[in-house]
């Protein structure tokens, strides 16, 4: 079985031209199939602002309605993808932006109103991914980057988280590959203390995470990522890496990279 590393970005990598192109040159050097989901970064926040659109948050989830929509589409799907992919050409990928509506890959459904209207938010389901059509482009060559919009079918596009489109990209894949989800973020990896950038936890299985949860060495933000990271694993994914982007041509050199999470 082939395998697929699939790599999440966030807006600390985005924000920051240097940042991006060094992770743009250590993602290429990666060996093997690959796939990149990124985030929206402050570029989307800078423009409704710019265009006098109120920024709307509940507990802080951003509400999608139909302004911000077409906002998150231009940057996510437009200005952010789309230079991502002409940085990976210039370094030797064959990228292609996508969203979830191209090739019908990523499929969600609007987010129920309960308590809070979040708006034109997508939420994934079991079938929401389409693996074979993926698939189909990694055995042509290509290099899938997914921005966060996805659609309904129904001819609507909507925000889906990019993490979870990651995690649901890994899981549904890990049936046609061996999936390995790496999310980078700002720090090195889960650390023993906060404040202390070389206390890294290499590897964590399920019950050293319960101790480390008992503990309170994990807690607050950490645990609904671990939480989450578990459960892809739990479908099928080989492992996930929680690390910092900096940090990830070590993945490519063979070396400790990050906190690796696996059964």
């Amino acid at each position: 079985m082939r395998s697929l590393h699939i790599i999440k970005i966030g807006g600390n990598v985005i924000d920051n031209s240097e940042n991006l192109y060094h992770f743009l040159k250590d993602f290429t050097a990666l060996e093997g199939d690959k796939i990149l989901v990124h985030g929206g970064g402050k570029v989307a926040t800078q423009l409704s602002e710019t265009l006098g659109i109120e920024a709307k948050l509940v507990d802080g989830r951003r509400i999608t309605d139909i302004e911000t929509l077409r906002v998150v589409t231009m940057v996510y799907g437009g200005l952010i993808n789309k230079n991502i992919v002409a940085q990976l050409q210039r370094f030797g990928t064959n990228a292609i932006g996508l969203t979830g509506a191209d090739g019908n890959f990523i499929r969600t459904k609007k987010r129920p109103v309960k308590t809070i209207d979040y708006g034109f938010v997508g939420d994934i389901d079991s079938g929401s991914i389409n693996p074979e059509n993926i698939s189909r482009l990694l055995d042509a060559g290509f290099t899938p980057v997914f921005c966060a919009i996805t659609h309904d079918g129904e001819g609507q596009l909507l925000n889906t988280n990019a993490d979870t489109i990651a995690s649901a990209l890994a899981v549904s894949l890990a049936r046609l590959y061996e999936t390995t989800l790496i999310y980078c973020f700002e720090k090195a990896g889960v650390l023993h203390d906060i404040n202390d950038e070389d206390s890294i936890i290499r590897d964590i299985n399920p019950e050293r995470y319960q101790e480390l949860k008992e503990q309170q060495i994990i807690h607050s933000g950490m645990l609904p990522k671990l939480d989450n990271a578990f459960s892809a694993i739990a479908c099928g994914v080989k492992s996930v890496i929680i690390g910092k982007s900096d940090d990830l041509s070590r993945l490519q050199q063979k070396q400790p990279f990050g906190t690796r999470l696996s059964n």
